[in-house]
């Protein structure tokens, strides 16, 4: 079979293989070495957080199916996009894997933060920052009004790109299993982190990006890679970790914040912040 006829057929049971092995992964080590203990029932937010995650999954594969990876399949197969060109289409497949998966990490960037400055993202935005502790599970608490928005773009930045569809399947892998590390609430050791830190994502630096604080919130928009931060004014760092309050300070009742109020959440209230 084509390989990339095999890969528009089982991209979503690849996607799932590798997210349901990071949230197990990551799960075990926080339960054994946890950064901090929770404040309110994880198995309820765990609930709620799945919960969500499965709803969003049901409405995205009814309302898009695989057209991420048909996009990118198309563009291939019919020479569309930046990297099809003439020009650039000789280089190696790891070259043009690696463009795209940094070309898309960037818009991804570009992306949080316009849903942090602009008031009517920020209303969908805000479900996933709303969350009162912060464990591999906030990885999975998106609204699916975001999420929607989000797959259009992704959509045509994958055309614009010319994405394979392997490129494509290794970009959305390298997300979710970052977003899952970084979200974690995990003791990772110093060193690692500064190493670490200075190109990809840790921890430290996410949680930092989930303050109650939004002069802390405002930073630290990077997903894969940390470099956009750092080369673009938005890192913040050398924050009292011990000290940061997880969550947005308009949503401490715990109640009001589980499945249903969460769903409902861009729908009432004020759209600022």
């Amino acid at each position: 079979m084509d390989q990339s006829i095999y890969l528009t057929e089982n991209a979503p049971q690849i996607r799932m293989m590798f997210f349901f092995s990071g949230l197990v992964l990551f799960l075990i080590i926080e339960l054994v070495a946890p950064y901090r203990r929770p404040t309110i029932s994880k198995l309820n937010r765990w609930i709620d957080n799945i919960s969500l995650a499965m709803f969003n999954t049901i409405v995205l594969k009814l309302l898009f199916a695989s057209i991420l990876i048909q996009t990118a399949d198309f563009a291939t197969t019919n020479n569309q996009g930046v990297l099809n060109t003439s020009f650039l289409s000789h280089m190696p497949y790891w070259l043009k894997t690696l463009i795209v998966v940094v070309f898309l990490d960037f818009m991804l960037y570009v992306w949080h933060l316009l849903n942090h400055i602009m008031p009517f993202l920020f209303r969908f935005h805000r479900v996933h920052h709303s969350d009162l502790n912060m464990d591999v599970s906030t990885a999975t608490r998106f609204h699916i009004g975001e999420l929607s928005i989000s797959m259009v773009i992704k959509t045509g930045l994958v055309f614009f790109i010319g994405a394979e569809p392997g490129a494509v399947i290794i970009y959305e892998t390298l997300v979710v299993l970052c977003a899952q590390f970084h979200h974690s609430s995990l003791k990772v050791p110093v060193l690692f982190e500064k190493i670490f830190g200075f190109f990809f994502v840790p921890p430290s630096m996410h949680r930092i990006h989930h303050s109650v604080k939004f002069n802390e919130m405002d930073s630290n928009y990077g997903v894969i890679f940390s470099l956009w931060d750092r080369g673009l004014g938005t890192l913040k760092k050398d924050i009292d970790q011990d000290n940061i309050a997880i969550g947005m300070g308009a949503y401490r009742n715990y109640s009001k914040i589980r499945l249903k109020g969460i769903l409902i959440m861009p729908f009432i209230g004020t759209a600022g912040r």
